[in-house]
């Protein structure tokens, strides 16, 4: 199955995706919200039911799964997310409807794989710019098309010899890949045995995005005091799978005035993503 080059560059239909704050709520469970956190699981809590940023990735994965991996002619189980940032714009609304238009920015020839770098952009209703997710797709066995490496990706290493600022962990629950799943990402990966042992796992694997938006919500209880509108970028490389059940603890160094290297833990004490955040 070759993938398909002629998807570099090109801009693709805009996805709509109309929820409300149940589906703010879902997404807050499932990235490890308790029922004591009244500002993430109350809909009438005083102050308002506030927004984890990373809820930003689900019109974004929404929009991608649609409208480009369908077109890109790579087997979906050779499928690795690689990297995931988010740029916020503005605070998440509890309800509406976002508009997202997904581009490839780029297919880029890393020898064992392609990889594929993606954009994309979601407004409001109204057509304000809330906010920008930027998405690469590794595709294993679709390398050496003799296409361009890409740029250096960038390092999110912490300061050398110097300890972190903030330290948090979460336990991650047995349910809790069936219970992120409902906020969109379906992937059977993460849900039936066999697809995890096609995949090359014992048993299904927690979603790399549920893990994402776990290392941002502690980071927002410890950097930002429960302030999520105060978060205008984060982003991770991944580089471990985490099991249901784990335990995984995130680590964060200031570089400077409101920026951010970060580093998550797995169990075992491998790194299992490295990432930015800025914060105001």
């Amino acid at each position: 199955m070759a993938i398909n080059l002629d998807l570099s560059g090109q801009t693709l239909k805009e996805v709509e995706h109309p929820y409300t704050w149940k589906d703010v709520v879902l997404y807050h469970l499932g990235i490890g919200a308790r029922a004591t956190e009244l500002q993430y699981v109350y809909e009438n809590v005083n102050g308002g039911l506030q927004v984890v940023p990373t809820f930003s990735v689900i019109p974004s994965l929404e929009a991608m799964a649609t409208q480009v991996v369908g077109s890109l002619g790579a087997n979906p189980m050779m499928l690795l997310h690689g990297e995931q940032g988010i740029f916020m714009k503005k605070p998440i609304p509890t309800n509406g409807t976002f508009k997202t238009t997904p581009k490839v920015t780029g297919i880029y020839d890393k020898g064992k794989g392609a990889l594929v770098a993606i954009e994309t952009t979601t407004t409001d209703e109204n057509g304000e710019e809330l906010f920008r997710n930027y998405i690469s797709l590794f595709c294993r066995g679709e390398g050496n098309f003799g296409g361009e490496r890409g740029p250096e990706q960038p390092s999110y290493d912490p300061p050398e010899g110097k300890g972190p600022d903030f330290t948090d962990s979460y336990k991650t629950s047995e349910d809790q890949a069936a219970l992120y799943r409902l906020s969109g990402d379906l992937n059977p990966l993460h849900i039936d045995p066999n697809f995890a042992k096609m995949g090359g796992f014992d048993r299904p694997i927690l979603h790399g995005l549920c893990t994402f938006g776990i290392v941002c919500k502690l980071l927002v209880k410890g950097l930002c005091e429960d302030e999520p509108a105060r978060v205008k970028e984060y982003k991770a490389r991944f580089s471990k799978p985490v099991m249901p059940g784990e335990t995984i603890t995130a680590k964060a160094w200031k570089l400077e005035e409101g920026t951010f290297a970060v580093q998550a833990f797995t169990e075992e004490n491998q790194v299992m993503n490295q990432a930015f955040m800025k914060i105001e």
